[in-house]
């Protein structure tokens, strides 16, 4: 099994918006853009949510077969490790093996001092085509590298093989997660973690590395454009010479977590994966979350009341919705409006101060970073949050379908 060039994660926190993202699919493919949707809703989320895996596959089939879409498309298990696995063993066909919480435990000695012996070769100096200057590389950067990251692949195995025995080997596609950790992943980390990942026979087809800068939930991208424009190049170059080298997947390609809406690096990326001919795969999951409350926003009246519900609540408990995201958010509280503030709102400045489009006045990045992690609360509401969605479909979906295509895949594919 193998997962087309491009593809989209396009998760949904309460399974009502399928139909809509496809649509954005299908306009793609309208364009000759031909993106594989897949699906990806977190254990963390189905656990807020109080809801099971088996909820996306059914909403994402019934999309399907709705919009009659023949592509690919896939369900993901998104970073899950061996604690959570099983649940997702029947919904899903996609596995995000998250291993960030492993980085830095190391490996029994033995296991390091082979890796290193295993990698001796590359000691000196280590050239990868297109890359204009070789990099360095020390038998004590290659022992710090395997201290650091081998420990972490080799978890990776053990779900990979964990899946495999339930599944069978080639019938779901793995990615191996290491992006939410707070220090970045050089080029050359990547080109030795990649080794390992060929060592323990992971046919990994995308890898999800963190990148320098700050990749906010729900906000853009801040850093530095250019040092993240070498760093993704050089990726996709040891990428490049990785599969050639260590016989790993040929459509192996980059995974960006982007926390959605990372817009200033989207064209960066769009330039490099054309320049060289590479795929990607890009998650943003929560944007969609995100435009479902600009939909009740603006349908105003009791959607309003929902929304403006939904954060009261969350700025009440921010002290228990914040932490499980603390590496992925960068919230100033005092830029945060009192509940009692929102309260005034009328539909415009609710939509207008969430939506993320900079130019605009009133949009608020930090209402909108909180907002992003508020969906336990909407959860709490019960059917209150979930008969709006219901009731609003057409405008909620239509804010979920434009977000998509005009705010994230025209701008990753230069589409006009």
């Amino acid at each position: 099994m193998e997962i087309g060039k491009y593809s989209w994660g396009i998760g949904d926190r309460f399974t009502h918006q399928a139909e809509a993202q496809l649509k954005a699919m299908i306009l793609a493919k309208n364009a000759g853009i031909e993106i594989v949707p897949v699906w990806n809703k977190s254990n963390r989320e189905h656990t807020f949510i109080h809801s099971e895996p088996a909820s996306t596959r059914v909403a994402a089939d019934a999309a399907v077969k709705a919009l009659e879409w023949k592509g690919q498309y896939f369900c993901d298990a998104d970073h899950i490790n061996m604690n959570n696995v099983d649940r997702f063993m029947d919904a899903c066909d996609f596995f995000t093996l998250d291993v960030a919480d492993y980085i830095g435990e190391e490996a029994p000695a033995e296991e390091i001092n082979a890796f290193v012996e295993t990698n001796k070769k590359y000691i000196g100096d280590l050239i990868i085509p297109g890359i204009a200057k070789p990099f360095v590389i020390t038998e004590d950067e290659v022992r710090r590298i395997a201290k650091k990251f081998l420990f972490a692949v080799k978890q990776a195995a053990t779900i990979y093989q964990h899946v495999v025995k339930a599944k069978g080997e080639g019938n779901f596609i793995p990615e191996v997660s290491m992006d939410e950790v707070n220090d970045a992943q050089s080029p050359v980390e990547m080109f030795f973690i990649l080794s390992a990942i060929a060592q323990y026979k992971i046919p990994a087809q995308t890898i999800a590395p963190k990148f320098t800068g700050r990749f906010n939930k729900g906000v853009d991208y801040v850093g530095d454009l250019k040092q993240f424009a070498i760093e993704f190049e050089e990726d996709l170059l040891v990428i490049n010479y990785a599969i050639k080298e260590f016989g790993l997947p040929e459509n192996l390609k980059l995974s960006i977590h982007s926390g959605s809406d990372k817009f200033s690096i989207y064209p960066i990326m769009g330039e490099l994966i054309k320049k060289y001919d590479k795929g990607i795969h890009v998650k943003t999951a929560g944007t969609t979350w995100l435009e479902e409350v600009i939909g009740l926003a603006e349908a105003g009246g009791d959607g309003l009341e929902v929304a403006k519900k939904i954060y009261a609540a969350t700025y009440e408990n921010r002290e228990e919705v914040i932490p499980p995201y603390a590496t992925v958010i960068d919230i100033d509280f005092s830029k945060l409006p009192t509940p009692e503030e929102v309260n005034t709102w009328n539909s415009k400045k609710f939509a207008e101060s969430l939506r993320h489009i900079q130019s605009n006045p009133n949009y608020n990045p930090d209402f909108r970073q909180l907002i992003h992690v508020a969906f336990k609360m909407a959860a709490n509401m019960g059917n209150v949050y979930t008969d709006a969605l219901e009731k609003h479909a057409d405008i909620v979906g239509k804010q979920v379908t434009e977000n998509l295509w005009d705010r994230h895949i025209k701008l990753l594919f230069g589409i006009k």
